[in-house]
């Protein structure tokens, strides 16, 4: 491969979490890095400050739930060990593998080497991209541009392939155009690049499909002097069909709580913005009780709402060549999916670290496109096809549950039995289970893998053989009230379909 020189000039598009990824792998290989950001800086103090006080419009999930997983816990561990420090020093967290480990696998657990691996940083997302921000700020060969909205490509079009030179961009002091040799889109998911390119006549193929679900955040503060709930046999994840939910615990004693409904239950979802409703469904539900106790912790902020979700993926290059050269779409840009799966930041800071190792790699601009292209098809593309497909079959559920027609063929009914009682109880009683599953959630392995191991195979089959009496202690009991149940505590009456 030709190899590239560190003189080239990169404009970055976005200084989200997959920006500012790609900036510091870019800054730490000598890349000189323009970072251009539609929002205003953060303020100067801290989390505190920032959750409070930071506007952050092009990145309105900044404030719901999420999860740092193994995978880019590991590439800052692994690459970045300076920032992964400064995150700790911030109050952000690693959980260790034991730390999700259910009662029943945790009071015989012997840890090997690999587990080391499975370990992740817990934060709310403020507090990991502000330390990240100005990790980043700090870099010699890196300038962070606020306040400065790309508007447009800057395109050289007389070759047979069209070339992007740089970007135009509003500022406060007016327009302006600014040139750059690679010019990097890591806008999320409102990014405007298929438009800017459809616009000159250069067609971006997209796939698209509903995630079909709404989401309820609220973030909760520790009380002083109190710690968090221990471990019980109630999970603090569920999913109960009509409605999903998660604890997530973060930094400085801060935790958050998110319930996620389908868009059909438009009258739930109504209900759930409002706190105090939202605080009554954490309290009826067994495994989020114990978090939300007034004794225990305070709310520290209203409710949170993000709909109208759809999965994408949108490509850039056809049949090995590229819709334009030195330009590159990554993260949420370019492949977006349901944020449930909390895969996200992990996505996007992994194809920013990999385009760093691609650009520093080659010169060639061909190639370039053509190994991201091969990136992503590789290490994004199981992960979207899985999460795709799960959503398709929650909201047939969905559909039919508040119908009350839910008949599902033989094949759903198998594949639903093969996962309630196989692999849920496999994985609560068989750590080698657990370790493959947790490898597949967290990235560090294709997904598909653990149930294509036949060991993992027939583990989880001696589980399903059991049966449903056998595996009693370990399936646990119910995650909360059933959805006719939760509605009539709550008081809410469901349009007739």
């Amino acid at each position: 491969m030709q190899r590239a020189g560190a003189d080239e000039k990169i404009i970055i598009i976005g200084a989200g979490i997959t920006g500012l990824a790609l900036a510091l792998a870019m800054g730490v290989k000598g890349w000189h890095v323009r970072l251009l950001e539609r929002d205003a800086p953060p303020p100067e103090g801290g989390p505190e400050d920032a959750f409070l006080n930071w506007a952050r419009r092009g990145a309105a999930q900044i404030r719901h739930s999420h999860v740092f997983l193994s995978r880019l816990t590991n590439l800052m561990r692994d690459h970045y060990p300076a920032l992964l420090d400064e995150m700790k020093l911030a109050g952000c967290r690693i959980l260790e593998f034991r730390d999700g480990l259910p009662s029943s696998l945790l009071s015989a657990y012997v840890p090997e080497p690999q587990d080391a691996d499975l370990s992740f940083v817990s934060s709310r997302r403020v507090t990991l991209e502000l330390v990240l921000r100005r990790h980043v700020a700090a870099m010699p060969n890196v300038a962070i541009m606020p306040s400065h909205r790309a508007t447009g490509f800057l395109l050289d079009t007389q070759a047979s392939t069209v070339c992007v030179k740089g970007v135009e961009v509003e500022t406060p002091d007016g327009v302006s155009q600014l040139y750059a040799d690679l010019t990097i889109d890591a806008s999320g998911r409102g990014s405007r690049s298929r438009a800017w390119l459809e616009k000159a006549g250069i067609a971006v193929a997209e796939e698209t499909a509903p995630a079909g679900i709404i989401y309820f955040t609220r973030h909760y503060r520790l009380r002083p002097g109190m710690q968090e709930p221990p471990r019980n046999i109630h999970p603090t994840v569920g999913d109960l069909d009509y409605i999903k939910y998660g604890v997530f615990r973060a930094d400085n004693g801060w935790f958050s709580l998110t319930l996620a409904a389908p868009e059909i239950e438009a009258e739930l979802c109504d209900a759930i913005r409002d706190a105090e409703i939202f605080d009554r469904i954490c309290a009826l539900l067994p495994g989020v009780a114990p978090w939300t106790d007034q004794d225990r912790s305070q709310p520290m902020s209203p409710v949170f709402v993000m709909g109208g979700l759809r999965s994408h993926w949108r490509h850039f290059c056809v049949q090995g060549d590229p819709v334009a050269l030195n330009l590159f779409v990554i993260g949420d840009a370019a492949v977006c999916s349901n944020p449930l799966y909390g895969r996200g930041c992990s996505a996007g800071f992994l194809q920013a670290h990999l385009l760093a190792e691609i650009c520093s790699g080659s010169a060639n601009a061909f190639e370039r496109a053509m190994l991201l292209d091969m990136m992503l098809r590789r290490e994004i593309r199981p992960y979207y096809d899985l999460m795709v497909k799960q959503d398709l079959q929650s909201i047939r559920r969905a559909d039919a549950l508040r119908n009350g027609e839910y008949k599902p063929s033989l094949r759903a009914r198998l594949t639903r039995k093969f996962f309630e009682e196989g692999i849920r109880p496999a994985s609560r009683g068989d750590i080698k289970v657990m370790r493959a599953l947790m490898r597949g959630f967290h990235m560090l392995e294709n997904p598909n893998f653990a149930l294509q191991d036949p060991d993992i195979l027939l583990r989880i089959t001696r589980y399903l053989l059991r049966g449903r009496r056998r595996n009693a202690g370990l399936l646990g009991p119910p995650l909360g009230p059933e959805r006719a149940a939760m509605l009539a505590l709550l008081d809410i009456h469901p349009r007739a379909a």
